[in-house]
């Protein structure tokens, strides 16, 4: 009889330990102007079944879009979209008690950032509609110091309408940190900064710069884990560029098309990202569109495209895979709702789980990490 009850309080730790380890922390940033909205999201997401459970909440953040966490959880970061009034905001952040609880924000000194990145020492922006770069000091207890370097970007791009002046769209550490690279979708360049993470005043110095076709409008970019090689992903013509990486120079491999060769309608290109194994490379497109495309990586660094396929709503602005590689998540902005997909891990295809998250304007994705 003993055993028995061992055995079953047994199971039921196991179980329980197990539920525990499929659970994961889901930060959803979006946009507050068109809907009832209260910012930043935090859902418990299960990583085997797709459910979510909402669990938390920002209260009156103004468009916190694109969010970045401290590298042991106890602090987020976003960006808030106001124009020339924007600013960057620190929260102590308690990912298991669904709180997030702001500590200070700063003006970013450039209009409407688009993205944030984080380490143990800084805090940086890319401004889109200010065309420059803001660098933040963080203070002892995690919130930010006013703006200690703003890089000013000029020029323009041949799309009269999007390129009449530099637009900063994303900033990404290189993955051995001695670099920090920014996107110009403005001026048809990428920008490669060597990065003085404890410089008092010029914490990114200019280190080189690509220019992509004329027109392209570069957007983000990933690396893939070694660092050895750059994915660029152009909004303006559908481009997709893999550039090899080294000593902070950039040089090109292969420039391809994330569009299907017989998709003739509108389309925006948006996010992209690697599989956590880095066998595949995923990028969205909006407009018409409104798909997601699958590439599989070759050992040389370049493309092989498997597919596309529908992100089943409208405006894929980002999209993130769980740290287990199981599902993909869409956050279509326009349909106000998180997709969830199936992944096979190996042929890197999607199925719909039919397991959706409503929530106003997601823009987004960020799974908390475990440490």
């Amino acid at each position: 009889m003993k055993s028995k009850i061992f055995a079953l309080v047994f199971v039921s730790l196991f179980t329980t330990v197990r539920a525990q380890q499929d659970i994961y922390h889901l930060l959803v940033g979006t946009y507050t102007n068109k809907c009832e909205n209260k910012g930043i999201y935090n859902y418990k997401f299960e990583v085997n079944s797709g459910n979510s459970l909402l669990h938390g909440t920002t209260v009156n953040i103004q468009n916190p879009s694109y969010l970045a966490l401290s590298s042991d959880n106890k602090h987020l970061y976003a960006v808030n979209e106001s124009g020339a009034t924007s600013t960057a905001t620190s929260f102590n952040y308690d990912g298991k008690a669904g709180k997030m609880i702001m500590l200070n924000k700063q003006a970013t000194k450039g209009a409407d950032p688009c993205h944030i990145i984080t380490d143990d020492k800084n805090v940086i922006t890319a401004n889109y509609s200010g065309g420059s770069i803001t660098v933040f000091f963080k203070n002892a207890d995690g919130s930010l110091t006013d703006a200690k370097q703003v890089v000013q970007l000029s020029g323009s791009g041949p799309n009269k309408e999007r390129q009449e002046a530099s637009h900063m769209h994303m900033v990404a550490f290189s993955p051995d940190h001695k670099y920090v690279l920014a996107v110009d979708l403005g001026t048809d360049k990428i920008y490669v900064y060597s990065y003085n993470a404890d410089a008092s005043k010029d914490i990114l110095t200019f280190k080189s710069s690509v220019s992509v076709k004329p027109g392209g409008g570069p957007r983000h970019l990933t690396f893939d884990e070694d660092g050895k090689y750059v994915y660029v992903l152009n909004e303006l013509d559908g481009g997709l560029l893999t550039y090899g990486f080294a000593k902070g120079e950039l040089t090109l491999v292969e420039d391809t098309s994330v569009m299907a060769r017989d998709y003739k309608g509108d389309f925006r290109a948006a996010a992209i990202a690697l599989s956590p194994d880095g066998k595949f490379l995923y990028a969205t497109n909006r407009g018409e569109a409104n798909t997601i495309s699958i590439f599989k990586v070759l050992k040389n660094g370049k493309l092989e495209f498997k597919e596309t396929v529908s992100t089943l709503g409208k405006g894929p602005r980002s999209f993130v895979i769980d740290p287990t590689g199981n599902l993909l998540l869409v956050a279509n902005q326009f349909s106000n709702e998180v997709v969830v997909f199936k992944r096979d891990k190996n042929t890197g295809g999607l199925t719909d789980t039919e397991k959706r998250i409503s929530v106003c304007e997601p823009v987004y994705l960020l799974f908390e990490k475990r440490l």
